[in-house]
């Protein structure tokens, strides 16, 4: 699938990216679907595994996923767990992933029921139908860059969407939550995962599939990164990701590379009630 559309004008004023139609392949059943195949990826399940050693889910908690895709996530919190997390909610933007939750119900051991749950949302906007102190702990697997506004004077892409969406995150955190994300690192190189992936074709119950979504996966990120070199998405160096996250009040703050190189692992806590605060 071409990811031109006609419609879509960005222009440059005074060297900062504008655009006058904004297309959004993030609401796409197409793109959507796509990237539910990236479990597959040998890549991806080590930024997987890597993600849910570092979220450690325990028993009785109320988890969040951010930008939860197809639900892989909440699929493999549930698995660590063995069902004894209390609940996972997944929000995204694609309404799609609610049927994908569907299935994911139907196949999870033991049966979740509604603990399983999909809301659609879209976090760019905030976390605004989320109730303060909601969630014990947040996890994001490649999502939260994603969250975009524009100055309404200029119409030039800014970070207040990401910034806020951080401090969003923070709020609906009980004192003491972790918040562990995966983001892509500046200028990632989509074909080092190509390549760790190719492997991935000869294990594949349907090869062609897989090959289709891998395709599908690679356009798909080079929208991604034309768009990040606009601003309007953020690959952001891990000195900058730290220093946000302390502006949204989050301490205990630890990062390390994942992804064949190409996403940042970020673990980082919400204070405890009354705990002096200690980024570092």
């Amino acid at each position: 699938m071409g990811l031109k559309q006609p419609g879509a004008t960005l222009f440059f004023r005074g060297g900062v990216g504008l655009v006058s139609t904004t297309l959004n392949y993030w609401t796409d059943k197409k793109c959507a679907k796509a990237f539910w195949g990236q479990q597959e990826l040998p890549a991806y399940r080590s930024l997987l595994r890597d993600t849910v050693d570092w979220a450690d889910p325990n028993p009785g908690e109320e988890w969040l996923d951010l930008g939860c895709g197809g639900g892989s996530i909440s699929r493999a919190l549930w698995e660590r767990s063995a069902g004894s997390v209390a609940s996972i909610l997944g929000v995204d933007c694609a309404a799609t992933n609610e049927e994908r939750y569907a299935e994911l119900r139907k196949t999870l051991t033991p049966a979740p029921g509604q603990r399983v749950r999909f809301q659609c949302h879209s976090f760019s906007e905030g976390l605004s139908p989320l109730a303060d102190a909601a969630f014990d702990n947040v996890v994001s697997g490649l999502s939260i860059s994603y969250a975009e506004s524009t100055d309404p004077a200029t119409g030039a892409w800014n970070t207040a969407a990401y910034d806020r969406l951080l401090g969003e995150v923070c709020r609906v955190l009980r004192p003491g939550g972790r918040f562990v994300f995966s983001v892509n690192v500046p200028e990632p190189s989509w074909w080092k995962v190509g390549l760790r992936s190719l492997g991935g074709v000869f294990r594949s119950r349907a090869p062609l599939r897989y090959l289709r979504n891998s395709v599908r996966m690679m356009r798909y990120g080079a929208w991604l990164k034309q768009e990040a070199r606009t601003g309007r998405f953020h690959y952001l160096p891990q000195e900058t990701i730290t220093d946000k996250l302390e502006a949204a009040g989050f301490t205990r703050i630890e990062q390390r590379l994942t992804y064949v190189g190409q996403a940042y692992l970020f673990r980082a806590c919400k204070p405890r009630l009354g705990e002096k605060i200690d980024a570092r």
